[in-house]
């Protein structure tokens, strides 16, 4: 696995392009990788994830992945610093039941809410039900509990903090939209969320698929990249 450290030129017209469309960034992340056949899907295959983070005037971009990146199709203005790759191979490595650490985590947490009309409908002909809306969490309790329900699935929980409540911190982004593909309904729209805080990793297998993989949805759009460091240490 490796982690690609992007130090982003906000003045750049493409990373603006970028910044403005889900979509068209998610296609530049992706040219940083090998072409893949038509019908093999290249994020998944790559487990390419990305992230955007603010920092003091402008934004620093983390993509993760399982293959060594090429960055030289991105635009000559598009970065400030050049890019920085390192392999994950010594944190993996170093996960273990019982180890603590801070971590930081932009998730999509969503429910899915069925239609009144749709309720109690028998299953259409072929045995498919159309599937319900997804919707935002948008109150933080319920954006944790979403964070703590993912940990039982990926092999972690969140510790208590010495104020008696789990120890992690959600914050709001801003809301983030895609230019829609033809036969859309509409425009994609991710609502992220922020996470900071600290974990225990209680199973060491499906928490090292968990950082390969991600954990949610949105995984093309910046979402579900986990991001490690030392205890009290955020990033």
């Amino acid at each position: 696995m490796y982690l690609s450290k992007l130090t982003v030129n906000v003045f750049s017209r493409d990373f603006r392009r970028d910044h403005a469309d889900l979509r068209q960034m998610h296609r530049t992340v992706m040219s940083g990788y090998p072409d893949l056949p038509e019908d093999t899907p290249a994020r998944q295959a790559q487990a390419v994830l990305w992230r955007l983070d603010s920092v003091h005037r402008g934004f620093v971009q983390y993509v993760q992945s399982s293959t060594k990146p090429d960055w030289g199709r991105l635009a000559a203005d598009y970065l400030t610093e050049p890019v920085q790759v390192r392999s994950l191979a010594p944190l993996l490595d170093a996960v273990a039941p019982g180890r603590r650490f801070a971590f930081r985590l932009v998730g999509n947490p969503t429910r899915t809410v069925v239609r009144y009309a749709d309720r109690g409908k028998p299953r259409p002909e072929g045995g498919v039900r159309p599937r319900g809306q997804r919707v935002a969490r948008r109150k933080p309790e319920e954006q944790i509990e979403w964070l703590i329900r993912k940990g039982g699935q990926h092999g972690f929980v969140v510790p208590t903090a010495y104020n008696g409540l789990p120890d992690v911190s959600p914050s709001p982004c801003l809301t983030q939209t895609g230019q829609p593909r033809p036969g859309d309904q509409g425009p994609v729209t991710i609502e992220p969320v922020r996470f900071e805080g600290h974990l225990i990793v209680t199973d060491a297998a499906a928490f090292r698929e968990a950082v390969r993989q991600g954990i949610g949805h949105g995984k093309a759009y910046g979402c579900g990249l986990l991001s490690l460091a030392p205890p009290g240490i955020a990033g």
